[in-house]
């Protein structure tokens, strides 16, 4: 039954604003959201859904949705994220199986816990299925303008920080937008220019404008955030008929699709119908290319860091001289005549761009729809913001996407949603929520930047969980599903009551697995499975049985009917739980651990600087610069020492509250003795790229 909502299609589109923007003045929002790309789809529809009156404020309404980039969804870490943001009820998964035109699972030849869902899309089709579900959102409002600066209050005495926002005021607009929370979701637009060859311009994306100065200046110079600069690019469009596909390797998507949604059963667009790209390589002829044209182009030569896992050609070339790099030619929909050259983001003159694309055999007559630019933007150093993404000097101020540092429509995605859950809390009076990194990637991406910042565009990889057994994108919708219905409020009843009903149906699978038992060789006569040993004879339960490589749920159930096949529905779920239960058993140890730590909080008022505990001048200094919100956080800062997490374990659990209190004040001299032996070897925080 909740497959019918994707397959039926989105809404069909209301009218483009149900509110005129000049009525908007009138009105006193509990949330409003600037920017109309991932991070704000997702922060205004996870407002609304809270329960909050949201204003949703875009540039253009018509480019709501736009892939600005590579015209694919998930992969690797960023295929849990997408999994995740559905779990909350997210847009994104289900837009993506409205939109794929080719599913593919990658990393399959691992473990299931790594597995990468992807997609392609069509770009039209996820544009529409965005807007759709947006404009038909209740209690959100979308408009067209520009914020020009931020309204900034005194301070709430009850709650921390120095200034408060109050509402945005818009570019053209004499009277300003009232508001209990702002989320600000810029992308590439806040001070953006573009780049291509020794031109540039103001924008944030080809055809459209920067964000308007005023709001820099407001988070620069109002509140006094420190920002940077990074940059990022973008490839050329090519023919597709234009392109020898016969010089290419075919890559098919899966033969079965695998949908992002929870709540689909199948994808849109069927098997038969979907797409393969394409896998070609770059030549020596490419790489001289780039090196005859570096003084053509000032945008590889700038010191704004570039994202390290997705990084231009230029880039490519000359971190790895003399190798061969991978092109992916994908689709960009089922209609389209373009295709995407994953791999060749470029910022050099359009005429030498096309030189480049014809050193590669099968783009030997290739023509471009339009040429490669690079993006330079200013974002803010994520560790001027809480868990629950406000920033810490700003009350009612969240900031989510690429502001934060980040890369990739899934990042922006997750961080969005969670912005706009404790935006709308907070307009709604109710305490923060955070995710704990032992419980989904969304915590372990958050956690990262507020506590580690970011030198370097940030992207998502399973390597960064160290739970990622555990945290796996088969279950999803167990760890948050729950979560976002019974404290976030985020999560539809609907859905709540299909997570409650595949749970009831897991935990009932297992426990049939666990009731069944027999020697080992009659599992061999009963399954006709030779891989199980014959040396020696021993009970196994078909839970121990079904942990073989070779054994599928299917033949479990195919052998004893009467007990497994009510559970087929799960066969696939039931296969990876048994796989990784003993390991999961084995981690939730050390998941309770840092649980606890991370409810171990630290005051926001402390004073570092004079605390009365042995800590170094460096550690004092990390720790009254990030101001960490647990302990847990404040182990993973860099420089922190084992020693220095000890020394403020005890005084947080042991000290007495008006010695607390008297921290407050100068410190003893006994203390400063001890901080001076303190190991001063430690290492400082990375620094972000650019700081301005």
């Amino acid at each position: 039954m909740l497959a019918r909502r994707l397959l039926l299609g989105p809404h069909i589109l209301p009218h483009r604003c149900s509110r005129p923007s000049s009525g908007i003045t009138r009105h006193q929002y509990d949330v409003i959201v600037v920017g109309g790309g991932h991070a704000g789809t997702e922060a205004a529809a996870a407002a609304a859904r809270v329960g909050a009156d949201t204003l949703l404020i875009t540039q253009k309404i018509q480019t709501i949705g736009a892939l600005s980039c590579n015209p694919s969804l998930g992969g690797v870490g960023k295929g849990q994220l997408v999994r995740e943001v559905d779990a909350l009820d997210g847009l994104m998964g289900r837009a993506g199986d409205w939109a794929g035109v080719h599913f593919s699972i990658l990393n399959r030849s691992k473990g299931p816990a790594v597995w990468g869902p992807r997609a392609q899309l069509d770009r039209g089709r996820y544009r529409d299925f965005i807007q759709a579900e947006l404009l038909s959102t209740p209690r959100l409002t979308v408009v067209e303008g520009s914020v020009d600066q931020l309204l900034v209050a005194e301070m709430d005495a009850n709650k921390p920080g120095k200034h408060r926002v109050t509402g945005v005021r818009m570019a053209g607009m004499d009277t300003p937008v009232q508001c209990s929370s702002v989320v600000l979701t810029t992308g590439t637009f806040l001070s953006g220019s573009l780049f291509m060859g020794q031109t540039t311009s103001p924008g944030g994306r080809m055809g459209d404008p920067p964000s308007c100065a005023g709001l820099s200046h407001t988070l620069r110079e109002v509140l006094g955030l420190t920002v940077g600069r990074l940059r990022t690019g973008t490839p050329p469009r090519i023919v597709k008929e234009t392109v020898d596909l016969s010089l290419a390797t075919v890559q098919p998507p899966d033969e079965q699709p695998t949908p992002f949604s929870y709540i689909n059963t199948r994808t849109h667009c069927p098997p038969e119908e979907q797409l393969p790209c394409y896998l070609t390589h770059t030549t020596p002829g490419v790489e001289e290319v780039v090196r005859e044209s570096l003084h053509l182009n000032c945008h590889i030569q700038e010191d704004a860091k570039g994202p390290r896992y997705c990084p231009s050609i230029e880039s490519r070339v000359l971190r790895f001289p003399g190798r061969r790099h991978q092109v992916w030619l994908e689709p960009e929909g089922l209609t389209s005549d373009l295709l995407y050259p994953q791999g060749l983001s470029m910022t050099m003159p359009p005429d030498v761009q096309l030189r480049l694309l014809r050193e590669i055999p099968a783009l030997r007559r290739a023509e471009m729809r339009t040429p490669g630019y690079g993006v330079q933007y200013d974002f803010v150093c994520p560790m001027q913001l809480f868990p629950s993404l406000q920033v810490k000097k700003a009350q009612g101020l969240f900031l989510a996407g690429q502001i934060n540092g980040t890369t990739g429509y899934e990042e922006a995605a997750a961080q969005g949603l969670w912005a706009g859950v404790n935006a709308g809390r907070s307009a709604l009076s109710l305490p923060p929520l955070s995710l704990s990194r032992t419980e989904s990637y969304i915590g372990v991406l958050i956690d990262d930047l507020v506590s580690r910042g970011v030198t370097e565009p940030y992207r998502m990889f399973t390597s960064r969980a160290e739970f990622r057994t555990s945290l796996r994108p088969d279950n999803a919708d167990l760890r948050l599903t729950p979560k976002g219905f019974e404290e976030a409020g985020c999560v539809s009843a609907e859905r709540y009551t299909e997570a409650l009903r595949v749970r009831e149906g897991l935990d009932e699978g297992l426990a049939a697995l666990r009731s069944v038992s027999m020697s080992s060789t009659r599992w061999r006569d009963t399954l006709a499975f030779t891989c199980i040993s014959e040396s020696r004879s021993v009970t196994m339960s078909a839970e121990d049985i079904l942990q073989y490589k070779d054994v599928s749920f299917e033949m479990l159930a195919s052998a004893i009917p009467e007990v497994f096949s009510p559970y087929l529905e799960f066969a696939q779920r039931l296969k990876i739980e048994v796989l990784y239960h003993s390991h999961c058993e084995r981690q939730k140890r050390e998941m309770e651990r840092i649980v606890e730590e991370e409810s171990l909080r630290l005051p926001q008022d402390i004073d570092y600087l004079s605390l009365p505990t042995s800590l170094s001048q460096e550690v004092r200094e990390i720790l009254d610069r990030v101001r960490p919100d647990t302990l847990g956080a404040a182990t993973r800062l860099p420089g922190m020492t084992p020693a220095a997490i000890v020394h403020l374990l005890n005084y947080v659990t042991k000290a007495p509250r008006r010695g607390r209190n008297a921290a407050r004040g100068s410190m003893d001299s006994g203390a400063k003795q001890a901080h001076r032996k303190e190991n001063r070897g430690n290492a400082q925080p990375n620094d972000i790229a650019v700081l301005q």
